[in-house]
């Protein structure tokens, strides 16, 4: 059951559809959201120190003023967010506004939250939204929990491809999505094995097999198992997730070199742009 899940609070229009899911979840599971806004400190001083205003008292001038500017838009935030969630009837809890770096704090709240609910298109950067960041893939390599990543659009969620090859990072994505169970267990489920040159359809099929009876033990019905052959495996899996409709995708994340790999080349980075359904990663 997913009984804490974390809103992290941004201006793009994507939050509220991150409030949306995250306030479903909680109803259904008895749980509770909590928003989480953010002044990030690091960000707001590397921006006035390069600035180009001469002069060590200009310099600070900007920095009162970008901060207060963030955060009097974080508690705007935050204000729209509780009024948004007790208007549909949801509990929430420990709201608040951490002014530490972005990764830092939210890392920190999720050791203490089941689920943490973002929008792709997320910048975390009030004072300047045109800011992109590789926030969310850090989030997924250094965070705890389970992140639900959502688009711009709202869809209810009722078929899922399971990305599965066998690896840890994989098998604990499954694990926490199957304990988790944000959407419930009455949805159309697929397990998807995109098998390289070296692996056999024999061992593909038992990939696929082992994850489909895992799914099953925990509720999940007539979950379906699909070997695919080698290609690009982010190329594979979201041909595959458009020709079934999934709603969402349920993928791991890791990487064999560390977080550069996971920004430039991986398939979690790859998913986190292209995907246009939300994703459930996990490393």
């Amino acid at each position: 059951m997913t009984k804490r899940i974390l809103v992290v609070l941004d201006p793009d229009h994507d939050t509220a559809v991150a409030t949306r899911y995250a306030v479903e979840i909680a109803k259904a599971h008895d749980g509770a959201v909590t928003g989480l806004a953010l002044v990030d400190r690091k960000r707001i001083d590397a921006a006035a120190k390069g600035s180009g205003i001469g002069g060590y008292h200009l310099a600070e001038r900007l920095r009162r003023d970008l901060t207060e500017e963030v955060r009097s838009e974080a508690q705007q935030l935050l204000h729209r967010f509780i009024a948004e969630v007790e208007a549909a009837g949801a509990r929430h809890t420990e709201d608040h506004v951490a002014e530490d770096d972005v990764v830092r704090a939210i890392t920190e709240d999720m050791k203490t939250h089941d689920l943490l609910v973002a929008g792709h298109e997320s910048h975390f950067f009030y004072a300047d939204p045109e800011r992109r960041s590789h926030v969310l893939a850090e989030l997924v390599e250094q965070g705890v929990a389970a992140t639900l990543v959502v688009e711009a659009a709202y869809r209810p969620i009722r078929r899922v491809l399971v990305s599965y090859d066998g690896s840890p990072p994989s098998a604990r994505t499954m694990h926490e999505f199957a304990h988790l169970s944000p959407f419930g267990t009455g949805l159309d489920v697929e397990v998807l094995h995109v098998r390289g040159s070296h692996e056999s359809a024999r061992e593909s099929e038992r990939h696929v097999q082992g994850a489909r009876a895992y799914l099953e033990a925990y509720g999940y019905r007539g979950v379906r198992a699909t070997s695919v052959e080698d290609g690009s495996v982010r190329e594979r899996i979201l041909r595959h997730a458009a020709e079934t409709d999934a709603d969402l995708i349920v993928a791991g994340a890791y990487s064999a070199s560390g977080l550069k790999k996971l920004f430039f080349g991986s398939t979690t980075e790859g998913l986190l742009e292209h995907s246009p359904v939300p994703l459930f990663l996990c490393h």
